[in-house]
């Protein structure tokens, strides 16, 4: 039988202030203004300044959107201000540039390649392990940021960024996604063209970023190649054939890759060791799981990570309960229909993987965590449909695999050893408001577990790492 066309309903957001438009909501209480959207239909006008935007609510609608690349191109108030943060980066470049750009970064993240990630980021779990005094209050989200930002680095530009560079990345990018959030929710570019602190601080710390990055390729010119993202950058920058990038463009690859890569899994593995803290049942679960396979290593090889089921279910809910990426906006290239409303050439289009996932139609019990959601047999269709912590598309992130992979072995590693415990009178970090979400100054009591690994790495573990390239730490024979 032919199906039935579906009636969309169309609406507006109420609350609209003069200039402002839903901006404040926006700023102030995003997750309930988020969530009150769906009430007034599949699509949603709302105000973004004096800016006429359109929410899709439903994801359906936002397949549609994203499975069009071509139409709903990367753009609106977000990407306007990435962009001058990224440059022409693969994040904020437009589509008919696209393409080539994840060709050349592409093979540093296939699955091959991310399988020989997991000692380096086993490594830098363990390191964590390590400086956490037991029995007393460790900063949890300061540490994440710190072994996610040595991860990446050891990625990128093969030695790991060291500790007070890692700091400042660190301080930069808090600074930096809490600006891109009031930009984004109030684009008037006079306003923050005002020599005001905010505004001062901001700008700094944009500059201490490309600072780091023009450090970091200025110290490789002369010296020898690497096995790493910035080698095979500039291997294309000095090709010298037609479609070789510049120096810029390895500057913007760059400086992209480090800012993806290291605040958004930082605050999904901070978020998760919050959630778990609060959920014991999941926690023995997760610890009798790790304990089971890990059987006294220090950290998962690539061969357990298939294995570690319920570990990547507590993951996989935890970027459900808390997506990092919460917002983002498209622009039409054209003059579209979308749910039955005509778009103009220029309208900025957003959808929220953070709505879709709370929505009681796809997830019931929207904020309860429960990782059983994610057991093989579990999931349904319209669940995998509604979850898209990554999006979706051609558009994908690059790095989702090697954010699972990060996450998985990160979590694993630190589970096996340490057990974190909310303070006393804690009654749950409210996410603050940023371009992105997850809690950023997460503090924990960390307590020893009773079987934790106290003698040296496993003889497979050492081998491991006598195998490793030792000018960049990573696998040799890649």
């Amino acid at each position: 039988m032919p199906e039935t066309a579906r009636t969309w309903r169309v609406g507006t957001a109420p609350g609209i202030f003069p200039f402002l438009g839903h901006g404040i909501a926006l700023f102030r209480r995003p997750l309930a203004f988020l969530n009150s959207l769906p009430r007034h239909g599949d699509v949603v006008e709302i105000r973004l300044g004096p800016q006429r935007a359109w929410m899709v609510c439903h994801p359906e609608l936002v397949h549609q959107v994203l499975m069009d690349p071509h139409t709903f191109d990367k753009g609106g108030p977000l990407y306007d201000r990435l962009g001058r943060l990224m440059g022409d980066g693969l994040v904020t470049c437009r589509q008919e540039a696209h393409r080539p750009k994840r060709r050349l970064l592409q093979p540093a993240f296939r699955p091959s390649h991310v399988a020989g990630y997991t000692d380096l980021m086993g490594e830098e779990a363990e390191s964590v392990c390590r400086a956490w005094p037991e029995g007393k209050a460790v900063a949890v989200s300061e540490a994440m940021m710190a072994l996610t930002a040595r991860v990446i680095s050891r990625v990128l530009f093969s030695d790991s960024l060291d500790d007070a560079t890692a700091a400042e990345v660190r301080d930069c990018l808090t600074v930096v996604v809490r600006g891109l959030l009031i930009r984004t929710a109030v684009p008037v570019d006079a306003l923050f063209r005002l020599p005001v602190p905010a505004n001062r601080r901001y700008r700094r710390a944009v500059d201490r970023l490309h600072a780091v990055i023009d450090s970091a390729m200025a110290e490789r010119r002369g010296r020898a190649p690497r096995d790493d993202v910035l080698e095979t950058l500039l291997a294309a920058a000095r090709g010298g054939e037609a479609g070789a990038i510049t120096e810029q463009e390895v500057h913007d690859h760059l400086i992209t890759l480090l800012l993806t890569g290291v605040e958004a899994p930082a605050l999904a593995l901070a978020d998760a060791f919050s959630l778990l803290a609060r959920h014991p049942e999941a926690e023995r679960r997760l610890h009798a799981e790790v304990d089971a396979i890990l059987a006294g290593r220090p950290w998962p090889g690539s061969d357990d990570l298939p294995r570690l089921v319920y570990t990547r279910c507590v993951i996989s809910e935890t970027l459900r309960h808390t997506s990092p990426g919460w917002l983002f906006t498209r622009i039409t290239t054209r003059e579209t229909d979308l749910a039955g409303c005509r778009l103009p050439r220029g309208t900025t289009v957003l959808y929220s993987p953070y709505l879709l996932h709370h929505d009681p139609r796809s997830f019931p019990q929207p904020d309860r965590f429960l990782p059983e959601r994610w057991l093989p047999g579990q999931v349904t269709a319209v669940q995998r449909r509604a979850m898209m912590p990554f999006s979706a598309g051609g558009r994908k992130c690059l790095g989702d695999a090697f954010s699972m992979a990060e996450a998985t072995v990160a979590l694993a590693a630190i589970a096996s050893r340490r057990r974190l415990r909310h303070l006393p009178g804690h009654g749950g970090q409210k996410t603050r408001p940023a371009i992105t979400l997850g809690p950023r100054s997460l503090v924990m009591v960390c307590e020893p577990r009773s079987h934790a690994r106290t003698g040296a790495p496993s003889s497979a573990h050492t081998a491991s790492r006598s195998s490793r390239d030792p000018g960049t730490g990573l696998p040799t024979g890649r």
